[in-house]
């Protein structure tokens, strides 16, 4: 716990909490300290919800009535009752109609060099263009609409034209293999698919159709394919089930809908540690306005701001920087390549050649480019960075100081962010009117009651418990797609009317708030979570494997690493190619990124008396921790051969 004594590392001078946003917010109310703000916000959800509004100017078709509904319990609750909206009218046309169209919305560089930009005139006409081609093919409200695409404008239009016309969005990881995006295809019953013909990473075309073609034979009820061409491979498309994007585009004046503010918006997977992925489910004043709200309170987000983020639609930060950035008006910038290349200092580059105001980094991509030494980053100035922004994972100090003072060059907070795609963005964050120690979180999220409890369900500080949120705001899931009972399993099964993240946490004498990992077995590589089953679901598919079971490990690069141990079918010898055959077999249906560090073969894993992995005891044997508790182990002799892999 050492490293949560740490001192004050940053404070913000009187000149940034006078121009802070929620410095503007509490003037207009005449609340005195950001104390107050914060509970009043919890307080008074009526109050906090109609302030923001108006303080971004937001455009309700329809006012709403109500505020909040609980009348069906804290897991169903229903906002803004009776209001109607269309989110991309509020990202788009508000701003073109207040007089800002000329004002730059969208810029974009691929890791070729390639850059495209978009003033918000632009970028409305275009998303209109595809908005009519998408209604003309027959894509209708409710359709769920596959993105699976690298992160280019046409990801960010695409995503704006489905939600346009009342479809369902359903982004993908661009760096899945088939069996992911077959299963996420499937359950979603999508009808329709964009997907790219490749995007180039370090010099190489990493195809994406391919993916594509591989599953859509299993997958019936896609009736057709948007491919949008990237590498400019310049593949033959089949007319019969295919079109191109620019042939798709039909330009011309679109009025956009409105909406019921609980009309569904996007659907986004996120893995659990057993079973499918699940289907967050959000909606038109969900998760886009939350993803606003964040980043207006938080990242203190302009209109004169440039915000950017490492990351890709098929993970909750791709939709958040392009709904929350636009919505408020700043300029988007996206990137679509790898950070350290050509040289690893590409990053630094960007911000300088883009001024870039707000950069989001993880910590694993902050630990990859400290190897390369500190002078990639100290010949960079980079003048124009005044907010650094953090998600996916919890801190240690040293990357954590080591961006502070060679990226931050010790002005630029950075915005620690911690959430999920099941709550629409934060619950833990930072703000720039309070004082910042390293690795932590200076504040809850306001509008967000979160605490720490014990295990007897009370709220604690200085111990370590589970992270939790006692009220409801917009940005929470409305349900998992079909699957009801196990949402209500996941976040409101262990405490009555209590929403249960799934993280630990801990509070520290002064108030700062420490996420320490998930009080689960998802694994978060590089900040991307995957649930072990997924990765072992294809092990076993191996005729060799009889049964696998995969942990996270710490990793120097990503924070987290997958390892994998499998039990082999009589006849079969466990060999260094079998275990290269199996790793390329998780590269290549779930992608590379997830592919596992190590694989070993055991005679047999631990187990409970119903057959369930004890993963809990696979990690701590392997690690050499403290296996706690066996006696629930119908073996426990298969610890042995697990601490043994440590000294072989």
């Amino acid at each position: 716990m050492q490293e949560f004594n740490l001192p004050i590392a940053w404070a913000p001078e009187e000149e940034l909490i006078a121009q802070a946003n929620i410095t503007a917010q509490m003037r207009q109310y005449g609340i005195g300290s950001y104390e107050a703000f914060l509970q009043r916000s919890i307080d008074d959800p009526d109050w906090f919800w109609q302030a923001f509004f108006e303080s971004i100017g937001f455009h309700w078709h329809t006012p709403y009535r109500q505020t909040l509904d609980l009348s069906l319990g804290k897991p169903w609750a229903k906002w803004f009752v009776g209001g109607r909206l269309n989110w991309t009218y509020n990202a788009l046309d508000r701003h073109v109609q207040a007089g800002d169209g000329e004002r730059l919305a969208l810029i974009w560089e691929g890791e070729e060099g390639s850059t495209r930009q978009y003033t918000y005139r632009q970028l409305r006409d275009e998303v209109n263009a595809l908005s009519r081609g998408l209604m003309a093919l027959g894509v209708q409200p409710g359709d769920r609409v596959g993105l699976f695409l690298p992160f280019t404008p046409e990801v960010a239009i695409a995503l704006l034209a489905v939600s346009r016309i009342g479809a369902v969005a359903l982004p993908l990881f661009s760096g899945f293999g088939p069996e992911p995006v077959q299963t996420r295809l499937q359950d979603a019953e999508a009808r329709w698919l964009f997907v790219a013909d490749g995007f180039p990473r370090r010099g190489k075309t990493v195809p994406m159709k391919e993916v594509a073609d591989t599953v859509l034979p299993t997958i019936d009820t896609v009736e057709r394919v948007i491919v949008v061409e990237r590498a400019g491979r310049g593949l033959t498309l089949n007319p019969q089930r295919e079109i191109g994007y620019t042939d798709l585009l039909q330009p011309g004046a679109f009025e956009p809908p409105a909406f019921d503010s609980d009309h569904p918006c996007m659907m986004i997977y996120t893995s659990g540690t057993t079973g499918k992925p699940k289907a967050a489910f959000h909606v038109h004043a969900g998760f886009p306005i939350k993803a606003a709200q964040d980043m207006y309170h938080l990242f203190d987000l302009k209109p004169s701001d440039t915000i950017s983020w490492l990351t890709d639609i098929g993970w909750m930060m791709g939709p958040w920087l392009i709904m929350g950035g636009l919505i408020l008006g700043a300029t988007v910038f996206m990137y679509d390549g790898s950070p350290d290349y050509p040289a690893p200092d590409r990053l630094w580059t960007l911000v300088e050649r883009h001024q870039i105001t707000v950069l989001g980094i993880t910590p694993s991509l902050i630990r990859a480019l400290m190897r390369e030494g500190d002078e990639y980053a100290d010949r960079h100035p980079m003048p124009s960075l005044r907010l650094l922004g953090s998600t996916g994972e919890p801190w240690n100090p040293e990357p954590w100081l080591w961006t502070f003072e060679r990226v931050g060059k010790r002005r630029a907070p950075i915005i620690n962010y911690s959430g999920g795609t099941e709550i629409s963005g934060g619950i833990l964050g930072c703000v720039v009117l309070r004082p910042l120690k390293p690795c932590s979180f200076n504040t809850v999220v306001p509008g967000v009651d979160a605490a720490v409890f014990n295990e007897a369900g009370d709220p604690v500080q200085g111990e370590v418990g589970y992270l939790v949120v006692r009220n409801v705001n917009p940005g929470m899931t409305r349900g998992f797609w079909r699957d009801p009972e196990r949402y209500l399993q996941t976040y409101w099964s262990r405490w009555e009317g209590v929403w249960d993240h799934g993280d630990l946490c801990l509070i520290d004498a002064d108030g700062y708030w420490y996420i320490l990992g998930r009080a689960d077995d998802t694994l978060k590589i590089a900040g991307k979570r995957v649930g072990p089953a997924e990765i072992e679901s294809v092990l076993v598919e191996h005729p060799a494997v009889v049964e696998a079971g995969v942990i996270g490990v710490p990793d120097e690069i990503k924070g987290q690493a997958a390892v994998a141990f499998v039990v082999l079918k009589p006849g079969y010898a466990w060999s260094d190619a079998l275990a290269q055959e199996l790793l390329q077999l998780v590269a290549q249906r779930m992608g590379k990124p997830l592919m596992p560090k190590a694989i070993h073969a055991v005679p047999e894993l631990p187990k409970t008396r119903n057959a369930k992995i004890m993963r809990r005891v696979l990690r701590a044997a392997y690690l050499g921790e403290p296996t706690g508790d066996l006696s629930a182990l119908e073996n426990p002799r298969s610890v042995d051969a697990i601490q043994q892999l440590r000294s072989s």
